[in-house]
């Protein structure tokens, strides 16, 4: 397990399933290029009892055609005739699962959603094996994998049916972090400042896929032109291909992400409703979560707010980029990036993109803020008060009787406090005193990428400065 960066939590819970003594049913799932096969493949070294891919846009009788191409393949000196239906190919299963000796007997059925083609009895016939068969033993480890996040949530997490609370594992799989990414690049050679690192990911977060593109020979900017701006480049048609391969009637979930990637503080879900002209209905919930999910979106209540205020924010990196800078813009060329972010337009997404990095990364702001052992609620903070109209991005709520207002700053060079932006944060901090009646002490916490510039106005109002690096631990 020599190549796997990072994944320790993930590498756990597959630890614990080898050691258990009762057989275990773990569904591993998470956007596409995110490395799902990759981290089962590499945890289990590839020895397994079985292993089946799922292949899209195929009938009923090639899956089971495939299905048979692969069993085969475990006994290759047995005559094993292509199964009518998959009751009979899991019945083959269980034979050859009998047959094998080893004290573990790992079943990965990789891609799943696309074996349960229309009326192919698929997710019967699973539910059968695993009732009827497997967790009757104590010796199977049945993995299932699949990028069609609505179909692993919906029809197999979330079985009303026999399946219902069958699986003993859930591995959501996120993108890699900011230190992840780092080590990543160090694995292949790479020097890549900070700074660089955090361009890289605001373009295409710590999607293992898509940095594995990257060239370490070149610079941040040279690899976004390259990669997002030059014909045939692997992020200039990723975006719908992405979505489709993820959901069904992925329409719908396009339109709620093109939605919110007009408006930064983001949405209510009557909102998103009015401006998608989706139906007030469970089917538009259900949208939501799927993309909520599968990583695309956040949801979060503003800070004093209830549940039914909830807002929704685009938090994917690659599909902000993509709207904003990529899709029919033909404009752009290597230089203006080279030239560093000097339009307002890539200044308004770098700032925002950058706060999405740090939403990303709260546990290690709580890290270097030396509260990890501190109860603490994270949220956003917006005030629409007649005349006192006031947005705080992160505004972390400590049982410690302390509140960090977080703001976030992304610039090439350390940040500068001058009178105005000081009267502009005291007056914010006054506003949200008065707004939410809180008696706590509240902290001013600054992120930015270098740190602030120690002058007066910084140090009668910060009580913290964090930098990129802390964003790093």
């Amino acid at each position: 397990m020599g190549r796997l960066i990072g994944r320790e939590k993930e590498l756990k819970v597959l630890e614990l399933a080898k050691e258990s003594d009762t057989s275990q049913f773990i569904a591993v799932y998470g956007r596409r290029r995110v490395g799902k096969t990759f981290l089962i493949r590499e945890a289990f070294q590839q020895d397994f009892t079985f292993y089946l891919t799922g292949v899209a846009n195929v009938n009923l009788q090639q899956n089971l055609s495939n299905f048979h191409r692969a069993i085969q393949k475990y006994c290759p000196d047995e005559s094993i005739s292509i199964p009518e239906n998959w009751f009979a190919a899991f019945g083959q299963l269980e034979e050859l699962i009998s047959k094998n000796p080893k004290k573990k007997k790992v079943v990965f059925l990789d891609e799943l959603p696309w074996l349960d083609t229309a009326q192919s009895g698929f997710i019967q016939a699973l539910d059968y094996f695993w009732n009827s068969y497997a967790s009757a033993r104590k010796d199977i480890i049945l993995i299932v994998c699949g990028s069609a996040a609505s179909w692993m949530i919906n029809i197999l997490i979330h079985n009303k049916g026999g399946l219902h609370n069958r699986v003993t594992h859930r591995i959501r799989l996120e993108p890699f972090t900011l230190k992840e990414c780092e080590t990543f690049f160090q694995s292949r050679g790479g020097a890549f400042s900070r700074y660089q690192l955090i361009q890289l990911y605001m373009v295409m977060g710590g999607v293992p896929f898509y940095l594995d593109h990257v060239d370490v020979g070149m610079s941040a900017s040279q690899n976004i032109s390259r990669l997002c701006f030059e014909r045939d480049g692997l992020l200039t048609e990723e975006f719908r291909d992405l979505y489709i391969s993820l959901f069904n009637k992925a329409e719908k979930h396009l339109s709620v992400i093109e939605t919110l990637s007009k408006k930064a503080k983001g949405l209510t879900r009557s909102e998103i409703i009015d401006d998608t002209k989706l139906p007030n209905a469970g089917s538009t919930t259900r949208i939501l979560n799927e993309l909520e999910e599968s990583g695309f979106i956040r949801k979060y209540i503003s800070f004093g707010k209830k549940e039914k205020g909830s807002l929704y924010q685009l938090s994917d990196f690659y599909s902000l980029f993509y709207i904003k800078f990529i899709r029919g813009n033909h404009t752009i060329n290597e230089n203006s990036w080279i030239s560093g972010l000097n339009t307002p337009q890539q200044r308004a997404w770098s700032g925002y993109a950058f706060e999405q990095v740090c939403f990303a990364h709260l546990p290690e702001i709580r890290h270097a803020l030396g509260i990890s052992g501190v109860q603490t609620s994270s949220s956003s903070w917006i005030n629409m008060g007649e005349g006192n109209k006031s947005q705080i991005d992160l505004v972390i709520d400590r049982k410690d009787d302390v509140i960090n207002i977080c703001e976030m700053k992304f610039s090439i060079s350390p940040f500068t406090i001058d009178k105005k932006y000081q009267e502009e944060l005291q007056s914010k901090i006054d506003i949200f005193r008065a707004a939410t009646r809180t008696n706590k002490a509240i902290f001013l916490t600054m992120i930015s990428t270098f740190g602030i510039v120690k002058n007066s106005y910084a140090n009668g109002i910060v009580q913290n400065s964090l930098t990129m690096d802390d964003l790093f631990r």
